[in-house]
């Protein structure tokens, strides 16, 4: 094909993840669901940003995920759902982010997030080459152990400072804790990970819960906490996290609220709680959920390393 289109190849691999998509989760007996791009409130993430319009002088946001509309669903009492969409994030533009993407998500009521981690995994086997015998399960804690003989739960920001400067890393400006474990997982840790094969980070610090929950541990280090969710990567490229969904309503309050709180003393966006989704979690079911992002998969099915090469149209021809 010419012109600034994706290649055939690409239209017609992704068409055929999308049908294998489809009928992984048709086969496990979990429904479809299509809820609304366009709602009354956005994301207080203060790490995303929601893209926002006027439709009759009303504000209405570009959802950034469906998670909340599906987790209304799972309050309804749908059940196991899934959805494959497009979804927008105003700040992401690069070699691996594109503005408009697709994500697939999926709830699956029950589950742990450890049975979530092995349904990640039989979806993505049957979408990318993976070696069950090279996949590999580590624990947040076990990556900075392996690294630096430090627990990333437990070590003070004067040790974390002290590998930054070890590892000579440039930092623009002062970095707060999780901002230094951030940058330790991004620039030394995620590169390390096997080329062409499957990885699952687990247990993060309670610090980056946002709506999973979290979990009392003890072991030689001493006690803390950890965020029981994980993050799935093909060699360095992230493809997905997932959680034990949060379903305490007073706590997911707590949690939008200290976002909405984060982003007023940073001089962001002052974005709306969704008021709809806190109601509904006063019903909602015990589940674990995930999101991925499937034009990272394909771009793992194709060999390629910018996101423009396996979307139809990029971003600046759109």
């Amino acid at each position: 094909m010419q012109g600034q289109v994706a290649s055939l190849l690409a239209l017609q691999t992704r068409a055929r993840m999308n049908y294998f998509i489809r009928a992984f989760f048709r086969a496990r007996g979990v429904l479809e669901v299509e809820t609304p791009y366009l709602s009354q409130a956005g994301n207080t993430d203060p790490m995303i940003e929601s893209a926002h319009v006027a439709l009759n002088q009303q504000p209405r946001y570009l959802h950034t995920s469906p998670e909340y509309p599906m987790k209304r669903l799972l309050a309804a009492g749908v059940g196991d759902c899934y959805q494959l969409c497009k979804v927008w994030r105003a700040d992401e533009v690069g070699r691996r982010h594109n503005p408009e993407f697709t994500l697939l998500e999926w709830y699956r009521v029950g589950f742990s997030y450890q049975q979530l981690m092995v349904e990640t995994i039989d979806l993505l086997s049957g979408l990318l080459p993976i070696d069950p015998a090279r996949i590999q399960q580590r624990s947040y804690a076990d990556c900075f152990l392996e690294k630096w003989q430090i627990n990333p739960h437990i070590a003070s920001q004067a040790e974390l400072q002290t590998i930054i400067q070890h590892e000579a890393l440039s930092i623009v400006g002062e970095l707060d804790r999780q901002a230094m474990l951030d940058v330790l997982m991004t620039h030394y840790i995620e590169p390390s990970f096997s080329k062409n094969t499957l990885t699952l980070v687990y247990d993060y610090p309670a610090t980056q819960a946002a709506l999973a929950t979290v979990q009392a541990n003890s072991d030689c280090a001493g006690d803390y906490a950890v965020a029981q969710r994980f993050e799935v990567y093909w060699g360095e490229l992230e493809l997905g996290n997932g959680y034990q969904e949060l379903t305490d309503a007073a706590k997911n309050r707590q949690v939008l609220t200290q976002e909405q709180d984060y982003r007023q003393q940073q001089g962001q966006y002052n974005m709306p709680k969704d008021e709809a989704f806190l109601t509904a979690m006063e019903t909602m079911p015990k589940a674990a959920g995930i999101a991925i992002g499937v034009d990272r998969v394909l771009m793992a099915m194709l060999q390629k390393s910018s996101i423009d090469e396996v979307i139809s149209i990029a971003w600046d021809n759109a």
